[in-house]
């Protein structure tokens, strides 16, 4: 059996995790499991996997109930460096996983990594470490999940990456009309059931911007070998293009527990007959359209900063996150945004060669600029 420690448990990707563990009894063991406030799901996690040890915020009171049944509390730190934990997953939003990360791969866990923030922070430094102490990162996310999986098996003569975006809620809605979209628009998205961070990230398109950060760090792929197209359908997930001219696609209708059982399982498949099945003659047309930046601003933006290294993709996440807030809660436009999020990088002092300290420093930073900016 498996050992997992699941950080980010009562979330989409966690539940969905949780999902994939219940098709394979035996397969695998909760050994941890990590959330912040909603305790009232974590109980009922705690309950039907009987975690050794579960991580979460509340009063002494409120934890109670979740100990009844012979777990006890643990830090993040404590919980990825358990002997009996093999494959930590970072299901967070944010920067919190970033320590925990940092401690699993240097106790030489393999990581499942559907936390953006930890590889677009600290990309080098993770991608070093796995290295260093002989451990995987196993991205989660469907689109650079597909881009190793298409990689498999194959030399690293690769000459493209071809990341695919659904193009987010508005991405049919005329741009003289965003100004006027609200939150709970923002958080339809047409394909994929995700959590409000995400969603109002892809609609943006910072998501994407992430995901092409992290496929640079993962894969070892210059920036300029990475291309962006909008694929509304979300059935072909990444391309990647050889230097022969050949092109390798992963294809699936758009369910998370794909790319999760993949990673859970690596480096075997096993069939899951409950994941829908891709059936071309019912998909129909397969589209792509090239990505507008006059329509994402916050897509060039955020490659821009990234590009600039030192801690700039911190601040950068830590602004992106009081942004998306401020919008959930109504403080400013979606149109905004971008907006906000470059006015609070201007007075960015980056630390050229960052510890995680400085890189958690510099994400505090962002948020900090963008709720002075923004208002509380």
């Amino acid at each position: 059996m498996k050992g997992l420690a699941i950080l980010g448990s009562t979330g989409s990707v966690g539940t969905q995790t949780l999902d994939v563990v219940r098709q394979y009894p035996g397969a695998f063991r909760v050994v941890g499991l990590a959330a912040r406030t909603s305790l009232v799901t974590l109980g009922e996690q705690a309950r039907e996997f009987h975690p050794a040890l579960i991580s979460c915020e509340g009063t002494q009171f409120e934890k109670a109930a979740l100990f009844s049944n012979g777990s006890r509390e643990s830090d993040l730190n404590e919980m990825v460096r358990h002997p009996d934990v093999d494959l930590v997953v970072t299901a967070t939003v944010g920067d919190v996983a970033l320590d925990p990360t940092i401690a699993a791969l240097k106790a030489g866990k393999d990581v499942a990594l559907a936390n953006k923030e930890s590889i677009v922070i600290a990309g080098r430094l993770l991608t070093s470490l796995a290295k260093k102490h002989n451990a995987d990162l196993l991205p989660l996310d469907s689109e650079p999940n597909a881009i190793w999986q298409c990689l498999r098996g194959e030399d690293r003569a690769v000459s493209r990456l071809i990341i695919t975006a659904s193009g987010g809620a508005f991405r049919n809605l005329p741009p003289a009309e965003l100004a006027n979209v609200t939150p709970e628009q923002a958080l339809e998205h047409p394909t994929w059931k995700m959590g409000p961070k995400i969603t109002v990230d892809s609609a943006t398109l910072m998501n994407k911007a992430f995901e092409v950060i992290e496929a640079h760090y993962l894969f070892g792929v210059p920036w300029e070998q990475i291309d962006v197209v909008i694929h509304p359908q979300s059935m072909i997930h990444s391309m990647v293009e050889f230097v022969d001219g050949s092109v390798k696609a992963q294809m699936s209708p758009p369910d998370m527990r794909l790319p999760i059982q993949y990673a859970l399982f690596y480096p075997d498949r096993t069939s899951n007959d409950v994941v829908a099945r891709f059936d071309p003659v019912a998909t129909g047309s397969l589209t792509f359209e090239e990505l507008v930046p006059e329509r994402y601003p916050c897509f060039s933006l955020a490659l821009d900063v990234a590009k600039r290294g030192g801690t700039w993709p911190a601040a950068l996440c830590g602004a992106d996150d009081i942004a998306v807030e401020a919008f959930l809660d109504g403080r400013i436009s979606f149109v905004e945004i971008p907006t906000v999020i470059g006015e609070a990088l201007v007075g960015h002092q980056s630390v050229s060669a960052p510890s995680p300290a400085d890189s958690l420093a510099a994400a505090a930073w962002g948020r900090a600029r963008v709720t002075d900016l923004a208002g509380s």
